[in-house]
């Protein structure tokens, strides 16, 4: 059985009256738990990324000695190295999950595909403007504007890897990784280039994470859509009265 059909079996089964469900409401299994692992894992080694990173970049505070004595630079690179490794691990998962998932984890779920959801795209957006917030339309897995989103972030994490490995490189010339990604500086004009767009994604990331956070927990807490809790759990209580564009 695979995981979509998976899915299609547990809806049925939850849409009948459930312990601890209120009147009205039905629990929905929304992300399954490879997913879930994947976004803590990412989110945690993103977070490790930034601090380590924006230290080698310039140290925010130092140590008095000598620095074999406290090696505070090594642990830096070593922790931002091995974050790094584990973030590519992440991405595996995700992209192996692009083929396996349900529909709210396929490819197809990462890009508007219909001019339906383009015109729903502009329908959220009014809504997160506070223009019109009664009038978008409800989606299980991403809206159509959280799909450009997510698939922007991902292609920023492309890069940062990219651009982190080819760094990494400079420290064994002609080793795996030097010989692996040599060709993106010259493609880009050259390593002050790349450190630069490198520094500059770490930006992007440390904007996007609390604008994310706050943004989950406004569903949650304002328009009641579990977003928070279904990336913990699985699945969304939703309304019975409510329609998802997505079911």
């Amino acid at each position: 059985m695979t995981p979509g059909s998976r899915l299609r079996v547990f809806e049925r089964t939850t849409s009948q009256p459930q312990l601890g469900v209120k009147p009205g409401y039905r629990w929905v299994y929304v992300w399954h738990w490879p997913i879930r692992a994947m976004h803590w894992w990412a989110a945690g080694c993103i977070v490790l990324l930034a601090a380590s990173g924006l230290y080698i970049g310039k140290p925010y505070f130092m140590t008095a000695g000598e620095p074999s004595a406290h090696y505070l630079m090594g642990w830096a690179r070593m922790i931002h190295f091995a974050a790094a490794g584990l973030l590519v691990a992440t991405g595996i998962v995700r992209v192996y999950w692009l083929f396996v998932g349900n529909r709210y984890e396929r490819w197809r779920a990462l890009f508007p595909v219909h001019r339906q959801d383009w015109v729903h795209a502009y329908q959220i957006l009014l809504k997160y403007a506070f223009v019109r917030p009664l009038e978008a339309p409800h989606y299980l897995g991403h809206n159509p504007l959280q799909q450009f989103l997510f698939t922007f972030v991902y292609l920023v994490v492309v890069i940062q890897v990219v651009t982190g490995f080819t760094l990494y490189g400079l420290a064994n010339p002609g080793g795996f990784f030097a010989t692996m990604f040599g060709w993106v500086a010259p493609m880009m004009g050259g390593l002050q280039l790349v450190r630069f767009i490198h520094h500059v994604n770490t930006w992007f990331f440390m904007i996007f994470i609390p604008v994310h956070v706050y943004m989950s927990l406004r569903a949650d807490l304002v328009h009641r859509e579990a977003r928070v809790s279904s990336i913990v759990s699985g699945g969304r209580f939703v309304r019975e009265d409510v329609p998802f564009e997505d079911v």
